[in-house]
């Protein structure tokens, strides 16, 4: 495997360490919810969070390399995916970005060495991810304000 650089990630190598981890999300069409199999990037804060307990969609976390996830910018699949894996969405510049905070933070990089897979974690599907879900604002969100916040008294 040969160290070179990405053409829009000049800051990265085919070497540098991330972890993937495989969650369980939700679509939701016509008011039917249907269980999708995601495939995503994991940035080292997030990863520090879940390994201490906090409840996640993740299955299982791998520590893996950008150079066996992404291929100029198509993303490969990892190994221990299953055939009903999907990728998430933007996956090859959400791994650039996860890398780069593995650079930063490279005491992160031992939680989940190269070539492992990590399953002890609070996995747990209460609080479901919808990955298409729309936010639709109304004039009743909005803040109502006492009538002298704006005036000079």
């Amino acid at each position: 495997m040969t160290l070179t650089a990405y053409p829009n990630a000049a800051d990265l190598t085919t070497a540098d360490y991330l972890v993937i981890g495989i969650a369980t999300c939700y679509t939701k069409e016509d008011g039917e919810v249907t269980e999708v199999t995601i495939a995503e990037p994991v940035p080292s804060a997030y990863l520090e969070a879940v390994l201490k307990g906090i409840p996640t969609s993740y299955q299982s976390l791998h520590g893996t390399t950008l150079g066996e996830v992404v291929t100029g910018e198509m993303p490969q699949m990892i190994a221990a995916a299953g055939a009903e894996v999907q990728f998430c969405s933007d996956f090859a510049e959400r791994a650039f970005a996860a890398a780069r905070t593995y650079q930063s933070r490279p005491s992160a990089q031992v939680l989940v060495p190269v070539g492992t897979t990590h399953t002890d974690v609070n996995y747990s599907t209460e609080k479901k991810r919808i990955l298409n879900a729309k936010n639709i604002v109304s004039s009743e969100d909005n803040v109502k304000q006492h009538a002298h916040t704006h005036k000079v008294l």
